[in-house]
């Protein structure tokens, strides 16, 4: 199975999974406070559901060259999902998210390695369906987790996303971390993660890294679980929904990290 492929085939048993719950949902289940401080698990729903759509119109843009989005195409999708009740989002997610989870099943081997698209921001052609499809697991994932822990505080992030995510883009980590916070601080952390097992390098430092050039004598020591590590850089791993597997020594203060990993697909 290629990267591409692991990847679409966890958006696939994720949407699968997260829709026989939502399916089920009340009321008073879409009006529960998620994951995310301030919204309920309607707005998480809503996040979703306007994210897919968002992800849809790129790829069918990148199909169809007369197909264009405007310059206010994005906020404008915000807006009508915000807009909605809370059923609504429900019922819309549904139908959203598996619409583009079956646009990216439908697209065959060289529409996956050719798709590319200018955008203004970006130096280089973006890599439509390797690229989005990452992205939209991230937030898929995450926002999964925002919605199943409103119900379950011991919840955790899918096997499937989290053996995809794990080694994902380090070179997002600049993006999803403030390193002011560190306060001068630097520090090499040796992290040791379970199912699945890997041992790697995060650079406490500016800008903040990740490696496989693990020294001999760490300045701390990290032992967590894969996905409990997904979800520490996402700024899901609080101190009441920590498994009993997060071991940390020396310059490995969670309260450091927490605060250096503050929380990414939080807007």
């Amino acid at each position: 199975m290629s990267d591409v492929d692991a990847v679409i085939n966890a958006l696939r048993v994720g949407h699968d999974n997260l829709a026989a719950v939502v399916q089920g949902f009340d009321e008073a289940d879409l009006s529960r406070p998620s994951g995310v401080p301030g919204w309920d698990v309607s707005q998480v729903l809503g996040r979703l559901g306007g994210g897919a759509e968002i992800a849809t119109a790129l790829i069918q843009t990148a199909l169809d060259s007369d197909v264009t989005l405007g310059n206010d195409f994005g906020f404008a999708v915000w807006d009508r999902w915000n807009a909605m009740s809370r059923q609504a989002r429900a019922r819309s997610f549904l139908r959203a998210n598996e619409f583009l989870v079956a646009l990216y099943e439908l697209l065959d081997a060289d529409a996956r390695e050719r798709l590319r698209m200018n955008l203004d921001f970006l130096s280089e052609p973006f890599d439509v369906v390797a690229s989005t499809a990452r992205l939209r697991l991230s937030e898929f994932a995450v926002h999964s987790w925002d919605v199943r822990v409103a119900f379950d505080p011991y919840a955790t992030l899918a096997a499937e996303a989290t053996a995809v995510l794990m080694h994902g883009k380090p070179g997002l980590l600049p993006w999803i971390s403030e390193a002011e916070q560190l306060k001068g601080l630097q520090a090499v952390i040796k992290v040791i993660t379970t199912d699945p097992s890997s041992t790697f390098a995060l650079r406490l430092q500016v800008p903040i890294s990740v490696d496989f050039d693990v020294p001999e004598q760490p300045d701390g020591i990290l032992t967590l679980p894969a996905e409990a590590w997904v979800r520490l850089v996402a700024g899901r791993l609080t101190p009441w929904n920590s498994p009993a597997g997060v071991v940390s020594a020396g310059a490995a203060d969670l309260n450091v990290l927490r605060t250096v990993f503050p929380g990414y697909w939080l807007r």
